[in-house]
C-alpha cells in the first residue's frame, strides 16, 4: 500500500544488490557502494523511474558512465510483475517502465484497505509536536491566523498518515507587554463607563471586542473596580477578558475544523520558576554570561549576529527567555524527538537564536527544531485589496470567513499555495459554485465518483483489472500509485501545498476518464473493472481531502 515509495526502495535494493556483485566480481573497482538515488522523470519518455547510479559512480569507479550503467542493468534481477522495461538512455541514466501488473495490483491494495491506503508505519515511532497559531489573545483570530491554522494542521495530518506520533499545540501568548496593553485598553473603556472624557492609550486596542469587554464586565460587577489602582483594575480586566478570549478562540478554531491536544499557557512558565530553571541549565552549559545587571546569552558563540539578553537588569525575563523555558519543555520534559512551529514571516528574524539557542541548552548539534516560515494574507474582494490592522481593529475575523466561505473553501485554498508564498485570498473565488473553485472542483469530482457507484450499484470484487488498457485509464491509476510518495515529499518540505495540487490533478484525470471511457458500458466486465477504478479513485481522494481538513460530500 506504499504504491510508488514501494517501487523505489525496489530499485534502489536492486541497484545496490547488482553494484555489489559487480565489485565481487571485479567488474567495477569500488570501496563501497554508495547511498542509491532514484527519481521520477518530469518527460514520460524517460520512464516511470529513473536514476543516474552510473554517472554518480563513473568518477570513482574511472569508467566510462554508459558502461557502468550496463554492468548495473545487466547484473538487475527484476520481477517483471513490478518492472516490465530497463533501459539505458543519454549519459548514462537507467530508466525503469513499470508493469501494467503493478498498477493492478496496487488498486486492489487501494480496494482493500480503503480509508487507510496511503498510510504509513515507520519502523521505529517517532513523536512530533507541531505548535500553529499561537495567536496573542488580544484580539479575535483573524484571515491571517486562519492561512496558519489550515497550514499547521495539514501539515499535522500528513506526518499522522506517514506514521508518526502527532500532538497538536497552540501557544497562549498570555503574558508580557502586548497583555500590559490589552488590559490598559480595556480598563480606559472601563473608566469611560464612567467619564467620558478619560484617556485612552495612543497605542491601546481599539476594537469594538475591548469596548465589548468593559461592558460585559460592568454588566456582571457593576463598579466593582473604581476604587482600585490603575494596576490592579487593569489586571482584573485582562484577566477576565483572557478567559473569554481563550474560550472563544477554541470556539471558533474547532469550527474551522482544528482541535489541539494541548493549550500551553505562557504565564505557567512564569509561575513555575521554569524560566528561571532553564536559565539555569544554559549557565551549567557554559552558554550565559552577566554583564550590564543582566544575564546574557552567548549567542555569537553559536553563529548567530548578537548576543541575546535572557534576564533583564529589573529581573524580569525577556521573551526569548520564555520561548527558550517552553520549548526546552517539548524536549526535555515531553521528550518530543521533534518540534515544528508554523511562525509568520514577520518572525523570520527569530528562527536563528531559537534553533541555537535549544542547541545551547540541550548540548547537542541536532536540529531538533524546525521553523514554518508563513507569508502574509491579503483579502481580495473584486478588484480591491482590503487593508487590515489588528491594533486598530481593522480586522476580518476567522469567524467573518467561515460565515462568508466555510471551512472547506478556506482551508483548501489557504492550502493551495507553499507557506512561503504570498498569498492573495479571493473572496469571490472562494464562494463561487463552479470549476473555476479548486475546492468545488475537487468535491465535485468525489460527488460524481460517488454517484456512478451509487447507479451501478454492483459488486467489483473479482474484477478483472487487467482490461483496463486506455491511456485515460493508465493515467488515472499512475495517479493513485502516487499518493504516499506525496504525502511522503508533503512531510519532508513541509508542503502542504502538495496535497492540494495532487487533489486537483487527482480530479483532473478522472474527469478526463469519465469523459473518455464509458463506465456503465455494456461488456459486464469491463464495466466491473472501471467501477473498480472509480472506487478506488473515490477513496484516494476522499484520503487527500481528510489529510488536507475538507469533507468529501457524497452529493452536490
Amino acid at each position: 500500500m506504499d504504491g510508488k515509495l514501494s517501487v523505489i526502495s525496489y530499485i534502489k535494493e536492486n541497484i545496490t544488490k547488482s553494484i555489489a556483485s559487480a565489485i565481487d566480481a571485479g567488474s567495477i573497482s569500488l570501496e563501497a557502494v554508495p547511498n542509491v538515488h532514484v527519481e521520477i522523470p518530469k518527460d514520460v519518455k524517460n520512464g516511470d523511474f529513473s536514476s543516474n547510479a552510473a554517472m554518480q559512480l563513473a568518477k570513482s569507479a574511472r569508467m566510462n558512465p554508459r558502461v557502468l550503467a550496463q554492468i548495473i542493468i545487466d547484473g538487475l534481477e527484476i520481477d517483471e510483475n513490478i518492472i516490465a522495461k530497463v533501459e539505458m538512455a543519454g549519459a548514462g541514466f537507467i530508466n525503469f517502465y513499470v508493469a501494467d501488473q503493478w498498477y493492478y495490483n496496487e488498486l486492489r491494495d487501494v480496494l482493500k484497505y480503503k480509508d487507510d491506503y496511503g498510510k504509513m508505519t515507520l519502523p521505529e515511532k517517532k513523536s512530533i509536536n507541531f505548535e500553529y497559531v499561537s495567536a496573542n489573545p488580544t484580539g479575535p483570530l483573524h484571515i491571517g491566523n486562519a492561512r496558519g491554522g489550515a497550514v499547521g494542521d495539514c501539515i499535522s495530518n500528513i506526518y499522522t498518515y506517514c506514521g508518526w506520533d502527532v500532538t497538536r499545540e497552540f501557544y497562549i501568548n498570555d503574558a508580557g507587554n502586548q497583555i500590559l496593553k490589552f488590559g490598559e485598553s480595556i480598563g480606559a473603556r472601563y473608566m469611560q463607563l464612567f467619564d467620558s472624557s478619560y484617556p485612552f492609550p495612543e497605542d491601546g486596542y481599539q476594537g469594538s471586542y475591548i469596548t465589548d469587554y468593559a461592558g460585559a464586565y460592568f454588566e456582571k460587577h457593576g463598579d466593582s473596580l473604581l476604587n482600585l489602582s490603575k494596576e490592579e483594575r487593569n489586571k482584573a480586566l485582562s484577566d477576565y477578558a483572557l478567559e473569554i478570549a481563550v474560550a472563544k478562540m477554541k470556539e471558533d478554531l474547532l469550527a474551522y475544523g482544528v482541535d489541539y491536544d494541548v493549550w500551553y499557557s505562557e504565564t505557567s512558565l512564569h509561575e513555575s520558576g521554569e524560566i528561571n530553571d532553564v536559565i539555569n541549565v544554559m549557565t551549567q552549559n557554559g552558554a550565559t554570561y552577566e554583564a550590564d545587571d543582566a544575564v546574557w546569552f552567548k549567542a555569537t558563540d553559536y553563529g548567530c549576529e548578537k548576543d541575546e539578553v535572557l534576564i533583564r537588569k529589573n529581573g524580569i525575563p525577556t521573551y526569548y527567555a520564555a520561548d527558550l523555558a517552553y520549548h526546552y519543555d517539548k524536549f526535555a520534559k515531553r521528550k518530543f524527538d521533534m518540534a515544528v512551529n508554523v511562525w509568520g514571516a514577520d518572525h523570520h528574524g527569530h528562527v536563528k537564536r531559537m534553533k541555537e539557542g535549544m542547541k545551547a541548552l540541550l548540548n547537542t548539534k541536532e536540529e531538533k527544531l524546525e521553523v514554518i516560515l508563513m507569508q502574509l494574507v491579503q483579502l481580495k474582494i473584486g478588484e480591491d485589496f482590503v487593508r487590515l490592522s489588528k491594533r486598530k481593529g481593522q480586522i476580518v475575523t476567522l469567524t467573518d470567513l467561515i460565515d462568508e466561505v466555510g471551512t472547506d473553501a478556506a482551508r483548501f485554498m489557504f492550502n493551495s499555495l507553499a507557506p512561503s508564498t504570498h498569498m492573495e485570498f479571493d473572496l469571490g473565488l472562494a464562494i463561487k459554485q463552479s470549476n473555476d473553485n479548486p475546492v468545488f472542483y475537487v468535491q465535485y469530482a468525489h460527488a460524481r465518483m460517488c454517484s456512478i457507484i451509487r447507479n451501478i450499484n454492483e459488486c467489483t470484487d473479482g474484477a478483472d483489472l487487467s482490461l483496463l488498457k486506455e491511456k485515460q485509464e493508465m493515467e488515472l491509476l499512475d495517479k493513485l500509485a502516487s499518493f504516499s510518495k506525496e504525502i511522503s515529499d508533503a512531510a519532508a518540505e513541509f508542503d502542504p501545498s502538495r496535497m492540494t495540487r495532487y487533489a486537483t490533478s487527482l480530479a483532473g484525470l478522472f474527469h478526463s476518464f469519465y469523459n473518455s471511457c464509458r463506465v456503465k458500458c455494456d461488456d459486464a466486465e469491463l464495466r466491473k473493472a472501471r467501477l473498480a477504478l472509480v472506487e478506488g479513485a473515490k477513496y484516494v481522494l476522499k484520503n487527500t481531502l481528510t489529510i488536507i481538513g475538507v469533507s468529501a460530500p457524497e452529493q452536490m
